[in-house]
């Protein structure tokens, strides 16, 4: 029910939150995929993800009949939609759940311009034992059980984008680039995961050393996504593979405009300063390189690599008392045996093997510019409803942010809080900005804020991330605690208490 309705609300152009992006989400607070929500907690995890609505309900069936309930929790301003029902044969419940999301999107938009009969041509026809293969490979535990499934849904429906997208998704994660391309290949452009599925085609021909293929590849959808995206802003996922299929081919001037641009635009990220590191390294510029893994390490200190390339780096250049000083340094951070060994050869295929290709595409901001936002358009919109909410500042500063526009991104967050002064969100998004900036008290502060207004795993994480940029690791430890019993399985907070657990033991870092 919860993978028909995505698709049905997603054909109809609507920006929906995957199944796999609703169990993170989910993960994130430590309750599980099938954990029963009380409204206030999807109102809460809703305000989080920045969505609009809420669309939850339940089923009943007796074999034979089927009766299907359905309510939107509207997030700004919070009201609670009435329950729209169909009911009838459980063979008629693709049809029937047609015109449950046509009623749905119909509650919130009085004027929603569609009949049913206009609305069901939008839908893709699906055969029912196909949909049915497909579901039980979404859900299958094991990879074998799933392949087996989804290549059924495959057989029935050779022309249906979605269990192909899935087998390419499996095998990719497997590390199976040859099986998942054809896969990949299957997916239309005109399917809302054509980009993650390019990505991913472009991530499998640098793993298949073809980078002529990667490069065309990416450099292609780089000029797709500026010419359709609102803001016009470069990706810094695809720049960064992009620049290393560059690479591979010698091309170290086109490779290094491109990891700038990247780590320009998301200057939190350490992974595009030390590739670009990784570059100067291979032209012998050694003071340009260890300049990079100094900056990736400012941007990540608990990354053993970035400050091992930076020892290496200064050796290089000759400069053996700071070099030593670097050392011990990382020794006092990470221990004795907490910097890998770095052996370079002539040959810069070494070099490459330790590039940082990124392998999956953030397409969040992406989906949302290209489809449009919510179940309710701004032409559409109840006028009793608020121009400018929040959210839709939020959100313009998120793209912002992506396109490099740090002043106009902090702009919208101060308008979402003057909007609403206690969006967790809006505090939390300001905070990063300042912490990027180095105003470290000015991030605590909208850290605290965003936590009155709604406790965070991800909010605690970071705020004892900026407790440590301020030297504080007490403090630190407290948040992180508290991350790790607000969420036992949030994975960046548990490495991080790990990490400041070891420091506090006898002959760790303080």
């Amino acid at each position: 029910m919860e993978e028909l309705t995505i698709q049905r609300l997603s054909a109809a152009r609507q920006q929906v939150y995957s199944h796999s992006g609703r169990l993170s989400e989910m993960d994130l607070y430590g309750m599980p995929g099938l954990a029963t929500l009380s409204r206030a907690t999807m109102l809460r995890m809703a305000q989080e993800m920045d969505a609009d609505f809420v669309v939850f309900g339940n089923f009943t069936s007796d074999g034979k009949n089927i009766t299907v309930n359905a309510r939107i929790l509207r997030v700004n301003p919070v009201e609670l939609l009435p329950t729209v029902q169909v009911s009838g044969p459980l063979e008629s419940l693709l049809d029937l759940h047609a015109r449950l999301v046509w009623m749905l999107l119909g509650s919130t938009d009085r004027n929603y311009p569609l009949s049913l009969a206009e609305f069901t041509k939008l839908l893709r026809p699906l055969n029912p034992t196909a949909f049915e293969q497909y579901i039980r490979g979404l859900i299958a535990s094991e990879d074998e059980t799933r392949i087996r499934y989804l290549k059924e849904a495959a057989r029935i429906e050779p022309d249906w984008p979605e269990p192909a997208y899935a087998l390419g998704e499996l095998y990719f994660v497997r590390g199976d680039c040859n099986s998942a391309l054809p896969w990949f290949s299957r997916v239309p452009v005109t399917h809302d995961r054509s980009a993650e599925a390019l990505f991913s085609i472009g991530v499998c021909r640098l793993r298949l050393a073809q980078s002529d293929k990667a490069e065309e590849l990416f450099s292609a959808l780089q000029d797709g996504l500026r010419r359709n995206m609102v803001s016009g802003a470069d990706v810094p996922e695809i720049l960064n593979n992009l620049a290393l299929a560059r690479a591979r081919q010698g091309n170290f001037a086109a490779a290094q405009t491109a990891l700038a641009r990247a780590a320009d635009i998301d200057p939190s990220e350490d992974d595009y300063p030390f590739n670009l590191g990784l570059l100067y390294l291979a032209q012998n510029e050694y003071a340009l390189a260890a300049a990079q893994f100094r900056e990736a390490m400012h941007r990540e200190p608990d990354n053993p690599e970035d400050a091992a390339f930076l020892i290496y780096a200064v050796e290089k250049q000759g400069n053996k008392e700071v070099a030593a000083q670097e050392r011990d340094n990382a020794l006092a951070v990470f221990g004795s045996n907490g910097l890998p060994a770095i052996k370079i050869d002539s040959q810069n295929d070494s070099l490459a093997k330790r590039q940082r290709v990124v392998r999956e595409l953030d397409t969040t901001t992406l989906r949302l510019e290209l489809q449009g936002s919510g179940l309710q358009t701004a032409a559409n919109a109840d006028t009793s409803a608020p121009k400018e909410t929040a959210v839709s500042h939020i959100r313009r500063g998120r793209q912002e942010l992506t396109a490099g526009r740090i002043d106009s991104a902090e702009h919208e967050f101060q308008a979402a809080i003057a909007v609403d002064p206690k969006s967790a969100a809006a505090h939390r998004e300001l905070a990063d900005i300042y912490r990027r900036r180095g105003k470290l008290d000015d991030a605590v502060r909208e850290l605290q804020l965003s936590l009155a207004a709604s406790d965070s795993a991800a909010a605690r994480t970071t705020l004892a991330r900026v407790y440590l940029d301020q030297k504080k690791p007490d403090l630190a430890l407290v948040e992180v605690q508290k991350a790790v019993k607000l969420a036992p399985n949030f994975t960046e907070a548990k490495d991080l208490l790990e990490h400041l657990e070891k420091t506090k033991q006898p002959g760790g870092a303080q």
